[in-house]
């Protein structure tokens, strides 16, 4: 049996430690001390990239751990992360009188992921205190989640035996998983064109802003098909009012669930800018990055039925859906190990407004235990 108590101090224990992004070492550090002291065998420095350390330095290396099995079975992997967005320095939480948690000031309450993170080591201390038989538990708990996991983008995961994963770290009812994320395409444009003065001589100009301009308006953002979106995020360029600006530059990201498309909407977004520009005696120059690769996990898969059969002996009702954000599950399915991100208790995310329930985090907990608990049989 989980500890609502328990639950509650873990919770709030951890959300008063700073930990924005590439700022996690005191919460990393809390983090492999409770590991340890319920009996798990933990690995820091040897699963992290020596170049992410050293560019990082008040980061914290992933964590990868493991609890040995009491019984046969395939090895399950449980993974959290230990960063927040911002603003996320001397965030406190409070519990108010119907369970609801919220920060106590201007910041974020760091439910994401601390609710993931509270989950999973409440489930593995019902397992000490209780003696459950279990398989072998691995855990991956990785910094640098928030941009785009590049904290599990330097992880060995060569480290890692099992073939089934749950990633803790999605919004909505417990019981709620995401088997399919998306690819994420950041690009950049700069579009070039020739300076000139806009009161003397403006004919002698190519006007970078007006073939921007004129691009932006054949491109269509936001939902641009059920699985895909498109958003020019920031624009900047000129440098006065009286110069014809010779360069713009904008930036923007392509998601979509299907990695083809993704590509193609990429392209499609540079051809655009190639022609409008070279039209008008500019040039365009185009870059782009692919931050997380799309996935989608066939749902008669074993990590699904698995996540399935608990849901249903926690007495709830499983839903399988789809998420145009990233996680870790992205880097563990690049990988070759299927993973699927579970629903843990958070809520507004990224937003001063985030808040948690004693009661989803203990349901998250008790869904969590079930998964590491079920036995095979019970599963199929």
């Amino acid at each position: 049996m989980v500890s609502e108590e328990r639950i509650r101090t873990v919770f709030t224990e951890l959300a008063e430690i700073d930990s924005e992004s590439f700022g996690e070492k005191q919460i990393g550090e809390s983090i492999v001390s409770r590991l340890t002291a319920l009996g798990l065998e933990v690995t820091v420095n040897g699963g992290t990239r020596k170049e992410f350390l050293e560019a990082h330095p008040d980061s914290h290396p992933n964590i990868y751990a493991v609890l040995k099995g009491t019984v046969p079975g395939e090895p399950v992997l449980f993974s959290a992360h230990l960063d927040t967005v911002a603003p996320g320095k001397g965030k406190r939480a409070v519990i108010r009188e119907d369970g609801t948690i919220r920060p106590a000031g201007d910041t974020v309450l760091g439910a994401d992921d601390i609710a993931g993170l509270t989950a999973i080591l409440e489930a593995l201390a019902a397992i000490r205190e209780t003696g459950a038989n279990h398989p072998d538990i691995e855990i991956l708990i990785t910094p640098a989640e928030e941009p785009f996991c590049e904290g599990s983008a330097n992880f060995d995961f060569s480290l890692i035996r099992a073939r089934q994963a749950y990633v803790l770290d999605l919004t909505g009812p417990i019981g709620t998983a995401a088997a399919a994320a998306p690819t994420i395409l950041s690009f950049e444009v700069e579009v070039r064109g020739k300076a000139a003065h806009a009161g003397f001589a403006p004919e002698n100009g190519i006007n970078a802003l007006t073939i921007a301009a004129r691009t932006l308006g054949e491109i269509p953002t936001g939902h641009v098909d059920p699985d895909t979106t498109v958003n020019i995020g920031t624009i900047a360029g000129g440098t006065a009012n009286n110069i014809v600006p010779e360069s713009v530059r904008l930036t923007g990201e392509v998601r979509s669930l299907r990695h083809e498309e993704a590509d193609r909407r990429a392209e499609e977004i540079f051809g655009r800018f190639n022609v409008n520009t070279r039209k008008a005696g500019g040039i365009a120059f185009c870059r782009r990055n692919e931050r997380i690769r799309a996935y989608a996990v066939d749902r008669e898969s074993p990590v699904v039925r698995r996540f399935e059969q608990a849901c249903r002996l926690e007495g709830l009702d499983p839903r399988l859906t789809a998420t145009l954000g990233g996680s870790d599950a992205n880097r563990l399915n690049e990988a070759g190990i299927p993973a699927i991100v579970t629903a843990c208790g958070m809520e507004n995310v990224h937003s001063t407004a985030e808040y948690t329930r004693v009661e989803d985090l203990r349901k998250s907990a008790e869904l969590t235990l079930r998964l590491m608990t079920i036995t095979e049989d019970e599963s199929k």
